[in-house]
């Protein structure tokens, strides 16, 4: 059959363009389809390469915080109730001595090793063990064997004494008020026997605030130095109870420790040995009560 004269002699060709372009235009939009893959892939890489420099940056500064700043501790034992119990957890401040000295009435956390503890235990060999533990010590979950947590009653050049009269530890003449942190029911010395001494320098005497269960100066005066701690072992200042959630506070020095006559008296007292005819047998008699009580 012959065309018709009235048809449109290209409309046949820019049908056949049409289609032959629709699979070009198909083609042009599969690569952006295929780029969807590869951005979501690329953000995952970027999520998890983020999170590692966050997780690494955290832990540099925790590390720097406990070695140089603050540091967490779990106490133990019952030595300090119910000032501290066991299960809390504490703030040490270990740049607080850096702009003060250390005060008597500071709860301090010192290391034992070489006076009051046996030597550290070695490390363990391998090395997933190791870190853990490095980690649980970090964050106040352990703490290292030889660390020990007591209140400083005397500093070096003190000399303190128990008991007066009414039973009240005294320190350079002047008596201690220490109902508001002493364990209910217990006793300024718990019957342990009479001690005299002047604390030598560089040194400090500490009691726990649960003296009836706690090994402190008392019960290592027969260990050398009238059972006195060094302060170059001192860690830091506990400040404030962070844990539990119930027992959130801080820790400050109680009222007795103000009296200006402790620091008056003070220079009156020079260092020395001992004072007192019965120390030594006095210690040695708190030992022997105690050597089962490593109460920290």
């Amino acid at each position: 059959m012959a065309p018709d004269p009235g048809a449109d002699p290209g409309a046949q060709p820019d049908a056949a363009a049409d289609a032959e372009q629709a699979p070009a235009a198909d083609s042009a939009e599969k690569p952006e389809d295929a780029k969807e893959p590869e951005t979501a892939k690329r953000r995952k890489r970027h999520f998890w390469r983020d999170l590692a420099v966050i997780v690494v940056a955290a832990l540099a500064l925790t590390i720097l915080l406990k070695a140089f700043v603050v540091q967490v501790f779990s106490i133990p034992t019952g030595s300090m109730e119910n000032t501290l119990l066991p299960g809390d957890r504490i703030l040490v401040s270990k740049i607080v001595y850096r702009f003060r000295p250390i005060d008597r009435g500071d709860i301090v956390v010192f290391s034992g090793d070489g006076s009051w503890g046996p030597p550290p235990p070695p490390l363990p060999s391998n090395p997933l063990e190791r870190g853990w533990e490095d980690f649980t010590n970090l964050i106040g979950l352990s703490a290292p064997g030889t660390d020990y947590v007591k209140r400083v009653i005397g500093l070096p050049g003190d000399h303190v004494k128990c008991c007066d009269a009414e039973g009240r530890v005294t320190v350079n003449g002047v008596a201690l008020t220490e109902s508001s942190y002493l364990y209910p029911g217990d006793q300024p010395n718990s019957d342990d026997g009479p001690y005299s001494i002047v604390v030598p320098p560089g040194r400090l005497f500490v009691l726990g605030d649960h003296r009836s269960d706690s090994c402190d100066s008392r019960c290592h005066m027969v260990d050398g130095e009238y059972g006195t701690i060094p302060e170059n072992e001192v860690v830091g200042r506990a400040f404030v109870i962070i844990w539990p959630l119930s027992r959130i506070g801080d820790l400050p020095i109680p009222s007795t420790f103000q009296q200006a006559a402790l620091s008056a008296s003070a220079a009156a007292v020079g260092y020395g040995p001992a004072v007192g005819g019965g120390s030594a047998a006095a210690g040695v008699l708190v030992w022997q009560r105690r050597r089962s009580r490593r109460s920290r």
